[in-house]
């Protein structure tokens, strides 16, 4: 298994909370995670078959910004 890590822009539990259906649906139940304590505001996707633009672009459309970190 694979763990995408993001720097992202959500700043809330309520917005994890908004998130978490497309999340669920993106990756499943339980594969994702946010680190909102962190400053970069880490979510991390364990998965071998999602590509980080996915994420990006399932979070810019809920207004967040979010990028890949190495």
């Amino acid at each position: 298994m694979e763990v995408l890590v993001f720097k992202t822009s959500v700043q809330s539990y309520e917005s994890v909370d908004q998130l978490k259906p497309l999340l669920d649906t993106l990756a499943g139940n339980g594969k994702w995670n946010f680190a909102l304590d962190d400053c970069d505001r880490i979510l991390r996707i364990v998965s071998n078959s999602i590509r980080p633009e996915e994420a990006i672009v399932l979070l810019a459309g809920q207004g967040f910004s979010c990028r890949e970190l190495d």
